[in-house]
Protein backbone atom coordinates (compact mmCIF):
# COMPACT_ATOMS: atom_id res chain seq x y z
CA UNK A 1 0.00 0.00 0.00
CA UNK A 2 1.70 3.56 -1.10
CA UNK A 3 2.50 5.65 1.51
CA UNK A 4 0.79 8.74 -0.25
CA UNK A 5 -1.80 8.63 -2.92
CA UNK A 6 -1.74 11.72 -4.95
CA UNK A 7 -5.18 12.85 -5.34
CA UNK A 8 -6.25 16.30 -7.31
CA UNK A 9 -6.52 17.97 -3.75
CA UNK A 10 -2.93 18.68 -4.43
CA UNK A 11 -3.42 20.04 -7.29
CA UNK A 12 -1.44 23.65 -7.53
CA UNK A 13 -2.90 24.57 -10.86
CA UNK A 14 0.52 24.33 -12.85
CA UNK A 15 0.64 20.86 -14.66
CA UNK A 16 4.71 20.77 -15.17
CA UNK A 17 5.05 21.20 -11.30
CA UNK A 18 1.97 18.70 -10.83
CA UNK A 19 3.63 16.18 -12.54
CA UNK A 20 7.26 16.56 -10.69
CA UNK A 21 5.29 16.96 -7.73
CA UNK A 22 3.70 13.13 -8.40
CA UNK A 23 6.89 11.99 -9.37
CA UNK A 24 8.20 12.82 -5.77
CA UNK A 25 5.48 11.31 -4.55
CA UNK A 26 6.47 8.01 -6.81
CA UNK A 27 9.29 8.05 -5.41
CA UNK A 28 8.70 8.45 -1.75
CA UNK A 29 6.66 5.68 -1.88
CA UNK A 30 9.02 3.41 -3.81
CA UNK A 31 11.50 4.43 -0.50
CA UNK A 32 8.46 3.27 1.77
CA UNK A 33 8.06 0.21 -0.25
CA UNK A 34 11.69 -0.58 -0.08
CA UNK A 35 12.28 -0.16 3.37
CA UNK A 36 8.90 -2.44 4.30
CA UNK A 37 9.92 -4.98 2.04
CA UNK A 38 13.22 -5.23 3.90
CA UNK A 39 15.70 -4.13 1.00
CA UNK A 40 19.23 -3.69 1.71
CA UNK A 41 21.26 -0.64 2.14
CA UNK A 42 22.43 -0.73 -1.52
CA UNK A 43 18.70 -0.40 -3.03
CA UNK A 44 17.25 1.37 -0.30
CA UNK A 45 20.97 4.01 -0.73
CA UNK A 46 19.67 4.36 -4.93
CA UNK A 47 16.29 5.32 -4.17
CA UNK A 48 17.68 7.63 -1.41
CA UNK A 49 20.03 9.18 -4.05
CA UNK A 50 16.94 9.57 -6.65
CA UNK A 51 14.89 11.51 -3.68
CA UNK A 52 17.63 13.96 -3.03
CA UNK A 53 18.43 14.48 -7.00
CA UNK A 54 14.91 14.95 -8.36
CA UNK A 55 14.11 16.98 -5.17
CA UNK A 56 16.99 19.71 -5.46
CA UNK A 57 16.13 19.52 -9.75
CA UNK A 58 12.14 20.35 -8.60
CA UNK A 59 13.12 22.58 -6.29
CA UNK A 60 15.41 24.18 -8.70
CA UNK A 61 12.74 24.20 -11.25
CA UNK A 62 10.52 26.12 -9.16
CA UNK A 63 12.87 28.78 -8.00
CA UNK A 64 13.48 29.69 -11.90
CA UNK A 65 10.03 30.33 -12.14
CA UNK A 66 9.88 32.73 -9.19
CA UNK A 67 12.80 34.82 -10.53
CA UNK A 68 11.32 34.44 -13.98
CA UNK A 69 8.23 35.77 -13.28
CA UNK A 70 8.91 37.78 -9.92
CA UNK A 71 7.23 36.11 -6.84
CA UNK A 72 6.87 38.20 -4.07
CA UNK A 73 7.45 34.93 -1.88
CA UNK A 74 10.50 33.68 -3.41
CA UNK A 75 13.14 33.58 -1.02
CA UNK A 76 10.86 32.34 1.92
CA UNK A 77 10.01 29.74 -0.05
CA UNK A 78 13.44 28.81 -1.37
CA UNK A 79 14.30 28.82 2.46
CA UNK A 80 11.98 26.12 3.04
CA UNK A 81 13.32 23.96 0.19
CA UNK A 82 16.94 24.23 1.46
CA UNK A 83 15.70 23.08 5.00
CA UNK A 84 14.04 20.12 3.64
CA UNK A 85 17.19 19.11 0.82
CA UNK A 86 19.56 19.61 4.36
CA UNK A 87 17.69 17.59 6.14
CA UNK A 88 17.24 14.85 3.98
CA UNK A 89 20.87 14.76 3.30
CA UNK A 90 21.68 14.61 6.97
CA UNK A 91 19.26 11.47 7.01
CA UNK A 92 20.95 10.21 4.20
CA UNK A 93 24.45 10.88 5.32
CA UNK A 94 23.33 9.27 8.36
CA UNK A 95 22.06 6.39 6.55
CA UNK A 96 25.65 5.90 4.40
CA UNK A 97 27.29 6.31 7.50
CA UNK A 98 25.74 3.11 9.40
CA UNK A 99 24.75 5.59 12.17
CA UNK A 100 21.47 5.53 11.55
CA UNK A 101 18.78 3.96 9.45
CA UNK A 102 15.34 4.89 7.95
CA UNK A 103 13.09 4.56 10.43
CA UNK A 104 9.18 5.01 9.76
CA UNK A 105 9.80 8.60 11.75
CA UNK A 106 11.82 9.54 8.34
CA UNK A 107 9.22 8.33 6.22
CA UNK A 108 6.50 10.68 8.29
CA UNK A 109 8.23 13.27 8.14
CA UNK A 110 8.95 13.36 4.17
CA UNK A 111 5.21 12.61 3.50
CA UNK A 112 3.86 15.21 6.51
CA UNK A 113 6.48 17.59 4.89
CA UNK A 114 5.80 16.98 1.47
CA UNK A 115 2.25 17.01 1.33
CA UNK A 116 2.13 20.23 3.96
CA UNK A 117 4.50 22.11 1.95
CA UNK A 118 2.57 21.38 -1.22
CA UNK A 119 -1.19 22.04 -0.08
CA UNK A 120 0.18 25.15 1.97
CA UNK A 121 2.88 26.69 0.41
CA UNK A 122 3.00 25.84 -2.94
CA UNK A 123 -0.47 26.11 -3.38
CA UNK A 124 -0.12 29.60 -2.45
CA UNK A 125 1.69 30.53 -5.94
CA UNK A 126 -1.11 28.91 -8.16
CA UNK A 127 -2.83 32.17 -8.54
CA UNK A 128 0.04 33.70 -9.23
CA UNK A 129 1.69 31.77 -11.93
CA UNK A 130 -2.00 31.17 -13.17
CA UNK A 131 -2.57 35.12 -13.69
CA UNK A 132 1.00 34.75 -15.58
CA UNK A 133 -0.29 32.60 -17.95
CA UNK A 134 0.94 29.14 -16.49
CA UNK A 135 -1.62 26.33 -16.66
Amino acid sequence: MALITWGDSYSVKVKVIDNQHQKLVGIINTLHDAMKEGKGKEAIGKVLKELVDYTVYHFSFEEKLFDKYGYPDAKIHAKQHNDLVQSVKKYVSDFESGKGVLPMEVMNFLRDWLLKHISGDDKKYSPFFNSKGLS
